[in-house]
Order: C-alpha cells, then structure tokens, then sequence
C-alpha cells in the first residue's frame, strides 16, 4: 500500500486551475514508470498518462512518495526512475519532494551536501542511510533554492502554498489557502512536532483577537496588548497561540507583517517607507532588514518581480 496522501496535496494545489487568482496556472503531469501504468491503492486504483521521459520537460518535479518497503532498504527504488530524476535535476527542473519522496531525491544523488528533511518519523532513516544529506529533523520544509523537501501530511501542504508564494505571490498563495480553507503561512523554519495542537478556529479565547490583529498591523501591537484583548495574562496568551499556531507570539506578528508588505509591495506603487507603515514594520531600514533576513532579497527587487505593481513612487532601497 502506498500513501495518496501527498499526491492529494500536489494535485489539489497544481492541477485545479485557479485562473482566477492567476492566469496561466500550472500544468500538472501525472508520470509514472511508464504512459499508462496502473496504480493499485487501498480502495482505488490511479491511472499515470505519462511516463518518466516527461519529466525532462518540467520545470518542477515533485515526488509526493515511495514505498515504505524502499525506506527500510527492502526495495530499491527502480534506477531508471533516479535516471529520469537527474536528468530532470541536469536540465534545470525545480527538485521538489513531500514526505518520505526524500528518498527518492537522496537515492538520485540530488540530495549530497543539501539540507533537507523529510516526516519526523523518517529522519533516522534517512540520515543513516544517506550520509551526505545535511537532515534537519526539527523544520516543516527546506527551501535550497533549486531542491526543496518537507515533512509529512501538513508539511507538504506548506511547501506546496510556499511554492505558490515563490511563483505567483503572497496575494495568490493566501487566496488559495483561504480556498482550502488552511493557513496561509507557516514558516519553513516552525518545528514539525507540536505537542498541543489546538486549530485557531478552535479556540474562541484567541481567533477574534487574532483576526484583529490581521486588520490593524499598522499598529504598534504588543504582546501584552494581545493578551489583554483576549482577557488573559501574557503567560496564558502566549501558551494559546502556540498552541493554536505552532509559534512565539512576536514571531506570529512578524510573519502576519512581512505577509503583508509582500501583498503591498506586489499589489501597489507605495513607496518602501509607506508598506513599512502600513505593515507594521516601522521604517523603511526596518522593512529591508527584514526582507533581506528572511527572504533574501530587498522590497524593490521583490517588487520588480511583479509587474502588475506600478513602478512609480517605489522609493528606493
């Protein structure tokens, strides 16, 4: 039995056209070892049109799974999958897996001297077994530019809306996750394991307060004015929203933030210092320090990358 769950994932995100959020979406490949092959599944079985060669003509590969009985070593994967797999890699495809499909990259070689991770319960495996990988066992994803992983279930859902945000923007990855009906945006870095896992639709105390936190970002916004707001001690609030969110209550502002200055940078002509205000992010200095920490690139060169955003009064950086 091999686990759909992944593939659901990759499937519902890539291959349901949304070209009302943006127009062209992707085209998604179903491949398998070969044109036609047939899937049997607990309950189903799934029908893969194309074979391994399509995937030298993808700009991403995504591989959702494999065998368990190929993570325990009892299976070798097929070779001519892991050829299909560099070849892919050699042509410039985006290399990206979910779950245990980190086994697959790693047996492929694509993996060497990378970080990466793949399901907490998989870790052990994986470092043992390969080496050369850097495994980080305690993140949701690993963005290495041109290779990414993930973790297991919820985790490949997060890279996939952060694939999304890479190529389409915030504004598209947050309307699709509003769609799904999941958060918008859980940073790669947040630990896998949560031990409390309370939904924030969940948890009267906090959703409201949270929600309005979203709609007044351009205020100076205290963890303990939070707190207050929700009618409960620092400590208590703080204990919630982890909870609820997998993160610190500072970070989870920082976040909704710099969610927001992305939509703002994509979306208008205002200039750096004004989708800093607006934002809740202070000065311009403070904005670019922020995009250049945690995404690599400063507000004007995140801008550029969206046309729709009109170049006048974009300040400088």
């Amino acid at each position: 039995m091999w686990d759909m769950y992944e593939l659901g994932i990759a499937c519902t995100v890539f291959g349901v056209p949304h070209t009302d959020l943006a127009d062209p979406w992707y085209d998604l490949w179903l491949c398998g070892m070969q044109a036609g092959t047939a899937l049997s599944g607990p309950g189903f079985v799934l029908n893969t049109p194309h074979g391994m060669d399509r995937l030298a003509d993808a700009d991403t590969v995504i591989v959702p799974a494999v065998p368990e009985a190929c993570i325990d070593g009892d299976l070798e994967l097929p070779e001519e999958l892991l050829r299909a797999l560099r070849r892919a890699a050699a042509a410039g495809a985006r290399m990206v897996s979910l779950c245990n499909g980190a086994f697959a990259l790693a047996a492929a070689g694509l993996l060497d001297g990378r970080r990466a991770t793949a399901h907490w319960s998989h870790i052990p495996t994986l470092a043992r077994r390969y080496p050369k990988v850097r495994v980080d066992e305690s993140v949701l994803y690993v963005d290495d530019g041109d290779v990414l992983t993930s973790a297991g279930l919820s985790g490949g859902l997060d890279l996939c809306l952060h694939l999304v945000r890479r190529d389409l923007g915030a504004r598209v990855a947050n309307q699709l996750a509003r769609l799904m009906v999941v958060p918008a945006h859980r940073p790669g870095g947040q630990a896998q394991f949560v031990e409390q896992v309370v939904p924030v639709t969940d948890d009267d105390g906090i959703a409201p307060v949270l929600h309005w936190a979203v709609e007044n970002l351009d205020r100076p916004l205290t963890v303990d004015a939070l707190a207050e707001r929700a009618g409960m001690s620092q400590r208590t609030f703080h204990r919630h929203l982890r909870a609820a969110t997998g993160t610190t209550p500072m970070r989870w502002l920082l976040n909704q933030r710099l969610s927001r200055a992305q939509s703002l940078l994509e979306s208008t002509d205002l200039p750096i210092d004004k989708v800093s205000e607006h934002s809740g992010l202070g000065t311009a200095n403070n904005l670019r320090h922020h995009f250049a920490l945690h995404m690599g690139v400063s507000p004007t060169d995140y801008r550029r990358a969206f046309p729709s955003a009109s170049p006048a009064g974009n300040g400088q950086d």
